[in-house]
């Protein structure tokens, strides 16, 4: 069957959509071995002290509510990692749809729980980046708080339709810690060093472009594509066009940080 000439720009978004989806499923499954690998065991085994390797805000053995917060925050990093792509997967959704529904009520749950979480973190117990970066971290958990809502609202509604578009948002603000770490490493191998950020001190105006790439940028291409990218064949082509240099860039900074930050913690 031949496809038609409206058809093709449709396939090829498709395609696109999928192939970032992917990577992104790939990179987060990574991730996720990861945090088990470096916090989890290490966690169980007591050597608490491990969680200062890629944290140095992470474990201070005179700050028991701290430790317990940061333990907290990793757990349910690990448990939304592997659950929020498989929430996104049609197929899974529409086979299992009560397992669909019980997993989506646990991830809306971590998802405000990670973000008190994040909350006390950052303006309690201190992070690196300092006050800029606690401020776009708090946004992004402000975001989380309002596409959890509004998922969780538009299912109980039944308005479906919008609730996959609130879940998609919602998955996109959660992987916020992820893209900052995918776009860091991407960064960092464009331009084969810390260029405009002290690495010391973790700030600089680079941090604050890849800060807003990362928690602000996913979302607002969530919103053109909802809004504009089917309206016509040009935008589709377009946002096809937009998806697969992103995917391009995400697989770098994916593989980036698998090879630099990720495999050699997983233990």
């Amino acid at each position: 069957m031949r496809l038609s000439q409206s058809s093709i720009p449709e396939r090829v978004l498709g395609i696109s959509t999928t192939l970032l989806f992917v990577v992104i499923f790939l990179g987060q499954f990574i991730f996720a071995l990861y945090i088990l690998g470096l916090y989890g065991i290490s966690g169980l085994a007591g050597d608490f002290e491990r969680w200062n390797t890629a944290a140095p805000h992470g474990y201070d053995k005179n700050d028991i509510t701290g430790n317990i917060f940061f333990g907290m925050h990793m757990a349910l990093a690990a448990v939304i990692t592997i659950g929020g792509p498989l929430q996104l997967i049609k197929g899974l959704r529409n086979r299992f749809r009560k397992l669909h529904r019980i997993s989506g009520r646990i991830y809306i749950t971590c998802a405000f729980l990670i973000s008190l979480a994040g909350f006390y973190l950052v303006w309690v117990k201190g992070s690196v980046g300092g006050l800029v970066g606690s401020i776009f971290i708090s946004f992004n958990g402000t975001l989380i708080f309002i596409c959890a809502f509004y998922a969780l609202k538009k299912a109980l509604n039944k308005q479906f339709s919008e609730h996959q578009k609130w879940a998609i948002r919602l998955f996109l603000v959660m992987s916020g810690v992820w893209f900052f770490r995918v776009f860091l490493m991407l960064w960092l191998t464009i331009f084969k060093g810390p260029v405009g950020f002290d690495p010391i001190a973790f700030q600089g105006p680079a941090l604050v472009f890849l800060y807003m790439l990362s928690y602000l940028c996913p979302i607002l291409l969530a919103e053109y594509y909802f809004r504009t990218v089917k309206k016509s064949n040009i935008n589709k082509v377009v946002g096809a066009v937009l998806l697969l240099i992103i995917t391009v860039g995400v697989s770098i900074g994916s593989f980036a940080a698998t090879m630099g930050l990720w495999l050699p913690n997983i233990k």
